[in-house]
């Protein structure tokens, strides 16, 4: 499902929510090599659901995901697990970095999508979720669904 116009859903993270509170997001690409952007076009498998985001040296990247070697590539393959450089603006980088060093925040990508051509990554800055507050988003989204059948049954 894609937001907005121009966009193709890759991958989606569907944990980060779950395990995470969101505050921000911000859009990134990614350097991808030329078997992975061709991998990613014909199977459009990959996995972001380990995955994190690294700040070292004034540089972000993607440690940890995984694209599936492209089938025609033979020995010009990438290495599926490889660190892959998040390309942000200065600015983007510095800011978050002493976000993630003062408050202890860290970095998650979200999606993993097409637009126009390139191949994006969202990613969001959070905290990480206690288990108290996971238990409540599971009540709060059972009482949700609980509401939405009785609303149902009385239509």
């Amino acid at each position: 499902m894609a937001r907005h116009s121009g966009e193709k859903l890759i991958v989606q993270n569907r944990r980060a929510h779950f395990d995470y509170e969101i505050f921000e997001r911000y859009e990134a690409g990614i350097e991808l090599k030329g078997t992975e952007v061709k991998s990613l076009r014909t199977s459009g498998s990959m996995s972001i659901q380990d995955a994190y985001i690294d700040y070292e040296k004034g540089e972000m990247s993607l440690v940890n995901s995984y694209i599936r070697p492209y089938e025609h590539g033979n020995i010009l393959n990438h290495d599926p697990h490889r660190k892959r450089k998040l390309l942000l603006h200065k600015r983007e980088i510095v800011r978050l970095g002493k976000r993630i060093e003062e408050k202890g925040l860290t970095l998650i990508p979200l999606r993993v999508y097409f637009k126009n051509g390139l191949v994006k990554v969202e990613i969001g800055l959070g905290r990480g979720k206690k288990v108290i507050d996971k238990r409540e988003d599971i009540k709060r989204k059972d009482t949700e669904r609980e509401m939405e059948r009785i609303v149902k049954r009385y239509r």
